[in-house]
């Protein structure tokens, strides 16, 4: 079989998204025949015994499986961590996961809720997650008062954070309806004194939301992820998990920009 990269191969197998994959290849995780591997290189996985913290991999790929959780507020998005109460992927009953070794494409923060996807299926995974994609995250931000003019201005025309210039579009406040439907899915139920605005991002930098609100002095007092390109919350509540169907799954691996 042609030598492939390794992030690739550990996609394939269910690790990770080759995203993650090298993220454990950067910290020393990933070894090829008792060596440590490097970031970009390549193996024959028919032949080199690639094994991630000391356990060879499964070369078989499994079915591949494509869920979507409503995460809780208190869960983290990892698949193991012993630091954590509970896992996103603790929340998958087996009958949904079918044996297969689920990871969350992405994260959200612990104290962040909302529309989170699992899979096998490190490719597809990486069609969602990468920025060259375009695949969209909504979400629903909650602020202790509304914006001023000079904070919204600020928030659309970028953020300077550590990575770069950090953006946003569909600055908008949010509708009744989408005040009910909220009101109907989030646990515990919402404050009525906060201010809610939906905002769109493509980025995905780590918590980029609640630092740029906080840089404009608007700190986050909740935070929901509502939607990733066509696929929306809608109705499931707190803790809520279904497969997708093959047109989510569809559509997912084919959005770009926008729903």
């Amino acid at each position: 079989m042609p030598e492939e990269r390794i992030s690739k191969i550990l996609a394939a197998a269910g690790v990770a998204s080759r995203r993650g994959a090298d993220e454990l290849i950067a910290a020393g995780r990933v070894t090829i025949d008792g060596r440590l591997a490097t970031l970009g290189e390549k193996a024959d996985p028919d032949v080199a015994v690639i094994a991630v913290n000391g356990r060879p991999i499964r070369q078989a790929k499994a079915d591949p499986v494509y869920v979507a959780l409503h995460k809780p507020i208190g869960v983290t998005s990892t698949v193991k961590d012993r630091h954590a109460e509970q896992t996103v992927v603790e929340l998958v009953p087996p009958e949904l996961s079918r044996g297969a070794r689920l990871y969350p494409v992405g994260r959200l923060d612990k104290d962040s809720e909302g529309l989170i996807l699992l899979t096998n299926d490190g490719d597809w995974a990486e069609h969602v997650l990468h920025p060259r994609y375009g695949v969209e995250r909504e979400y629903a931000v909650a602020l202790a008062w509304p914006l001023t003019r000079e904070q919204a201005y600020a928030l659309e025309h970028g953020v300077e954070l550590a990575e770069g210039t950090a953006t946003l579009t569909g600055l908008r406040g949010q509708t009744r309806t989408e005040d009910r439907m909220l009101a109907e899915t989030v646990w515990p139920s919402p404050d009525e004194r906060l201010t809610w605005v939906r905002v769109t991002i493509h980025q995905g930098w780590k918590r980029q939301l609640r630092r740029m609100f906080a840089e404009v002095g608007a700190p986050v007092r909740r935070l929901v992820r509502v939607r990733i390109g066509s696929l929306r919350l809608e109705s499931m509540a707190a803790g809520d998990v279904r497969p997708l169907t093959p047109t989510e799954v569809k559509r997912l691996a084919g959005t770009r920009h926008g729903s």
